[in-house]
């Protein structure tokens, strides 16, 4: 099969699987946005989208394209390297015209990953997990309050920083991504090409600016309540 037998129809899974993955972005951002003018209207979003059927099926399927992804990535990656041969170890200067996150797509492809993880420990793992499993007590009570876990998170400057430059990572590889993909699917020509790739900076950066606003705003929610609670010879809870 021509998909997933040619470098062409590598890069077709490649490019649906991206953009599917942007579209997910694209409501996961909005969602969040909700976090920073109200707690019960997050919270009502995060217990609709709990252990419910839908929300398991769309989780298994989300897994399903970012595996999917990431093989294609690493299989076109070292099909690449391949075809290169010795010239791999030539000392070159980089292509003109040639973005930075192209060469490191990969790179900042792992990056994700384990940024992934790191989300998935903090949220997925205390909420949809904790649900599905029935663990009751206190870890149940917290399972449907997304707020609750933002706050927590965010109140920690390590996580906040692995958070964003997380994001920073996803920016560049969504900036570089979004325009290639619509380029493998046949959006072709100077003027087109030219303005994908002002449409993917900015939708990017919009969609990115939207997490990494929700990261500030807690972090800093958290340091001004620190100085507050110091001076008043007390301690915030969570």
């Amino acid at each position: 099969m021509w998909l997933t037998n040619s470098s062409i129809g590598r890069k077709v899974i490649m490019s649906v699987s991206g953009i599917a993955l942007i579209l997910f972005l694209t409501f996961h951002g909005c969602m969040n946005l909700v976090a920073l003018f109200s707690r019960e209207g997050y919270n009502m979003i995060c217990e609709m989208l709990g252990a419910n059927w839908y929300a398991v099926a769309a989780t298994a399927g989300l897994g399903a394209l970012v595996v999917i992804h990431f093989v294609y990535a690493l299989i076109l990656t070292l099909q690449n390297k391949k075809a290169r041969g010795n010239s791999k170890y030539a000392v070159t200067d980089r292509p003109e015209k040639v973005e930075w996150a192209s060469q490191n797509m990969f790179v900042l492809g792992v990056i994700i990953i384990l940024g992934m993880a790191l989300h998935l420990y903090n949220f997925w793992a205390k909420m949809m997990l904790v649900e599905l499993m029935h663990v009751g007590g206190t870890a149940e009570l917290y399972a449907t309050d997304g707020y609750y876990w933002i706050e927590r998170t965010f109140s920690c400057p390590v996580y906040s920083v692995l958070y964003l430059i997380w994001l920073a990572a996803i920016w560049f590889h969504l900036n570089h991504g979004l325009w290639s993909a619509f380029h493998t699917l046949g959006a072709s020509g100077k003027i087109w090409l030219e303005r994908l790739q002002v449409i993917s900076l900015v939708y990017s950066t919009i969609i990115m600016g939207m997490f990494a606003a929700v990261v500030i705003k807690f972090q800093l929610a958290a340091l001004f309540c620190g100085q507050a609670c110091s001076a008043a010879g007390a301690c915030c809870a969570n």
